[in-house]
């Protein structure tokens, strides 16, 4: 039985990711565990690109991604459910802070979803696999 299900998303892609949500949401009642959504603002300050940001940028941002989150879970499972949901906007690598979220909150259960495989994917590896192959706990990936 799970206590506390961790659901990652990628705000940009709000229609593929409502599949990923409902999934979620749906393991989160039948369990009556905790919902969380996370999803993850790149961090600039890691590279050469950070000397054109100033600290107040990647705060607007994960401020706007914030905003996003909520509005996106809240069409997607209805306002009322979306005040029980606990969202997380992270700011790092996605696979990196899906798994230190997952951790943090004790989660027993990551939802995450996947798409089509890009070649780059088969030499890089996309989230979803590194997610799958790092975690603690079981990994449900909505295709």
């Amino acid at each position: 039985m799970n206590k506390t299900i961790l659901c990652a998303v990628d705000i940009n892609r709000p229609d593929d990711e409502a599949k990923v949500v409902l999934e979620a949401k749906k393991l989160a009642d039948m369990d009556g565990a905790q919902l969380d959504v996370i999803t993850v603002v790149p961090d600039f300050g890691a590279n050469v690109v950070s000397a054109y940001f100033k600290d107040h940028d990647v705060k607007s941002a994960q401020d706007g991604a914030s905003k996003l989150l909520n509005d996106m879970i809240a069409k997607i499972i209805g306002a009322e459910a979306n005040k029980a949901v606990r969202h997380v906007v992270a700011v790092g690598t996605v696979y990196e802070e899906v798994l230190k979220a997952a951790k943090l909150s004790g989660a027993d259960l990551i939802v995450i979803g996947a798409h089509r495989a890009d070649f780059k994917d088969y030499l890089l590896g996309p989230n979803a696999a590194r997610v799958v192959r790092h975690s603690d706990c079981s990994v449900f990936v909505v295709r």
